[in-house]
């Protein structure tokens, strides 16, 4: 098992977060940390092969974190998941060695997708060995991080239909905060499993958000948000 650590400054977005690394074989969350003290002194008691790590944290960003890591000689692996995605923040990410940088918001197949290729790599250096290699097989471990393009959005599946998609589409883009789906049902005037089902589907497709709003008893509330293009 890959164990890792989620660091992010928002505790619900962590849970999210851990949920869906839990969802992917292989893996499994090991801790999670909300600031850079704490994520730092996980890391320091060892266990945890690779940490997804936000940018965005109270007492300081997630790049000036891995420099302390690499300062002292912690080589912990690294993919950035934030909201950053200012060219000078991606440059000084690769400089600093992080493997992968996936910009929020994000749907669950992109973070499966930086995942299964990093498990990839660990496989390609296992089979190799730490010994000295030729080209042959600096190539295959320098390939084992691509990742396949995103593919485009799919369209609506059977029994969605394309105006309803874009009734839809078009509340929660002119909405100023995340509607839950019973929001959706009531200002659409759609079944409120139908609105559910539509939901689902285009937070699949990258197209909303998808956050959890806690009460004071029962299940957290699911709420949508637009994604911009």
């Amino acid at each position: 098992m890959i164990d890792v650590l989620v660091v992010d400054d928002d505790f619900r977005v962590a849970e999210i977060n851990a949920k869906y690394v839990e969802k992917v074989p292989g893996f499994r969350v090991a801790a999670r940390a909300h600031s850079a003290a704490q994520a730092l002194s996980t890391v320091q008691r060892g266990g945890i092969d690779l940490v997804l790590l936000d940018h965005y944290l109270p007492d300081r960003t997630g790049l000036e974190l891995v420099h302390r890591m690499r300062e002292q000689g912690i080589g912990t692996d690294v993919i950035m998941i934030t909201a950053a995605g200012d060219v000078a923040t991606v440059q000084q990410a690769m400089r600093l060695g992080a493997l992968h940088y996936l910009v929020k918001p994000f749907t669950f197949a992109a973070l499966r997708t930086r995942l299964e290729s990093y498990a990839a790599l660990r496989r390609t250096v296992d089979r190799v060995g730490r010994g000295v290699t030729g080209q042959e097989q600096v190539d295959r471990i320098f390939g084992a991080l691509r990742t396949a393009p995103a593919p485009a959005s799919p369209g609506p599946p059977g029994g969605h239909s394309e105006p309803t998609t874009d009734l839809i589409c078009g509340v929660l883009h002119r909405a100023d905060q995340p509607l839950s789906a019973h929001e959706v049902a009531t200002r659409t005037g759609l079944s409120r499993s139908t609105a559910q089902r539509y939901l689902r589907h285009l937070e699949q497709a990258g197209r909303l958000r998808l956050s959890l709003k806690y009460g004071d008893t029962g299940r957290p509330e699911h709420r949508y948000a637009w994604v911009a293009p």
